[in-house]
Order: C-alpha cells, then structure tokens, then sequence
C-alpha cells in the first residue's frame, strides 16, 4: 500500500511513532494533544483522536490521569515502548463506573466533546476497547454520568448568603466557573430538554431559593433561574466553539481577526453603516476586545436588577 492511500489517522500515527523511536520524543515527553495534531497535520478532531488511540493500543504512548499523553517507558534493549495491547491492556476487574467517568471528563476538557468515544475512553486506562461497556451502556449514558458528576462538584458556598441577590450572584458566578472548567457542559442538549441530573437538580434548588420570597409566582421564578442559566450556557457554547475554530483552522482568535482586517475596514469605508462606523473609530487603535468575562458580569448584573432592583 503507497503512503498516499494509508489513512490520515494511520499516518499521523507513524509519524508519531518515528519521532519516539529516533529519540525527538523520550519516555514520559508529552505527544500532541489532539487539537495540536489536528492543527499540524489539518485534520479533524476525530481523527487526531483516532491516531492517539492508535498508539495507545499498541502501548506506544500512556495517558496518565491530569497528565495528558505522554510516551511510555522504554522496554528492552532496542529502547522501543512495548508495543503489545494485550501487555497495555489494565484487568478489567480493575475499571470501575468512576474511573471511566473521571477518564472521560478528562478527554472532554482536553479535547472536546466530539473528541470522546467509548473506545477511547478505554485507550486512556489501557484497557480493552469494549470493557467500558460492562460498566457504562452507551456513549449517551457516559454523556450524563460526566455531566452529573461534574455539577456535583459545583463550588456553592457551604453556607448559603443571607442576602438573596448576593446567594443568586454566587450561584451565577460558580455556574459560569464550572462550564469555563468543563466547556462541553455547554453542549449538552437544548433548554427545552432539560436533564433531570441530581447535581444540576441541586443547582437549580441553590438558584430557586434565592428567588423565593421575593413575591414571584413559581412560572416566574422558572423563567428566571433558567434565564440565568440559559446566559452562562448561551456565553459558554463559545468557548468550545473558539477552541473547536482554532483546531480547525490553526489559528488564533487574534490571527483570525487579523484575517478579517480588511473585509471590515471596506464595510466601514463604504459608509452604510454609520453608526457602526462611529462606534469602531471611538476604539482607537486598540479596537474593541470581546470579552467573555465581561459579558457574563454585564449580563448577570441586568437580569439581576430586574429583579431584585439594583445592588445599593
């Protein structure tokens, strides 16, 4: 078979393999993540992942927890990492429902939630590609027992604030923290399915207390905590979307902007849009930086005055 027609994944994964064994990677060197492999090699996030998954079988690279992907140690006396997966391989008696779920988040926060597979849940505990289905019944399923698991760990205050409009900013705030750790909560499903997850429950019971008492009926006080969640959510979507855009396209938010100059300075040059214009000029030369951040906090602060009425 010519180079030409080997898979991408295949030959990324070759590739990979030749740096190890000429030494440019030693045992324990982190390889690319794959959103790096999908930047330098101008692939799809799946395919990054399945080149990973590759080496991982073989037992050329590990994935230790927190760690990343890293080169495994050398076996031998040719100095290669051992290349068995059945020697890789972990006893499934020794998998449990929550490692896989902690394996799993950990693939989703580095890699995407279009990264995650069942089988390359196993390569990361270097297990046999259908053990994780003795514990968990579908990728669907593994989907919600991460989002479970990581809304449990929502950091709530221990004691819940007196004042209402300071426990609702708490709660906000620690929602929008926890979709900035784990971007792929935002792709959960739309609001108008929402998942009857015990931590998310117990989130919602946080938001709805600090409602409560303020003369609103319980439509009201509905609408309002899935308002707030829907803000942290709706701004959330885009940071997968940004880190999803830059392993595509190998750039940066910054440098795709500068790609973008001169399509607006003719916009701005044509004068229809005067008010567009003025705007932009009033920026100077620094022009105008988007921030996320910023936007929650503006946004949290409007909904909340309109109900509370304004922070004194």
């Amino acid at each position: 078979m010519t180079e030409k027609n080997v898979a991408p994944y295949l030959r990324i994964a070759g590739e990979i393999r030749r740096r190890i064994e000429e030494g440019e990677l030693a045992p324990g060197d982190r390889v690319p993540s794959t959103r790096k492999i999908a930047e330098e090699w101008h692939v799809a996030l799946a395919t990054a992942t399945k080149a990973l998954n590759v080496l991982r079988q073989e037992g050329t690279v590990l994935a230790p927890p927190r760690v990343g992907t890293v080169v495994a140690p050398a076996q031998g006396s040719g100095g290669r990492a051992a290349r068995s997966p059945r020697a890789a391989a972990a006893p499934d008696h020794e998998l449990t429902r929550e490692r896989i779920v902690r394996a799993a988040v950990e693939i989703a926060d580095a890699e995407g939630l279009a990264a995650l597979s069942m089988r390359g849940v196993a390569a990361r505990l270097g297990a046999a590609a259908m053990s994780p289905y003795r514990y968990v019944k579908s990728k669907d399923e593994l989907i919600l027992l991460m989002a479970d698991s990581v809304f449990a760990g929502i950091g709530l205050p221990a004691e819940p604030p007196a004042c209402r409009r300071t426990r609702l900013e708490a709660g906000a705030r620690a929602l929008w923290v926890l979709h900035r750790a784990h971007p792929w909560l935002a792709q959960l499903g739309p609001l108008t399915r929402p998942l009857a997850l015990p931590g998310l429950l117990a989130y919602s019971e946080w938001m709805l207390a600090g409602l409560d008492g303020l003369g609103y009926d319980g439509a009201t006080m509905m609408n309002a905590n899935a308002l707030l969640y829907s803000h942290v959510q709706g701004l959330a979507v885009h940071l997968e979307g940004e880190a999803q855009a830059e392993s595509a396209t190998g750039l940066s938010q910054d440098q795709w902007l500068a790609t973008q100059e001169d399509r607006f300075e003719a916009i701005v040059a044509s004068g229809r849009l005067p008010t567009f214009t003025r705007v932009m000029e009033s920026f100077g030369v620094e022009g105008y930086d988007l921030d996320l951040d910023e936007l929650f906090e503006i946004g949290l602060r409007a909904l909340l005055d309109s109900w509370t009425g304004p922070r004194p």
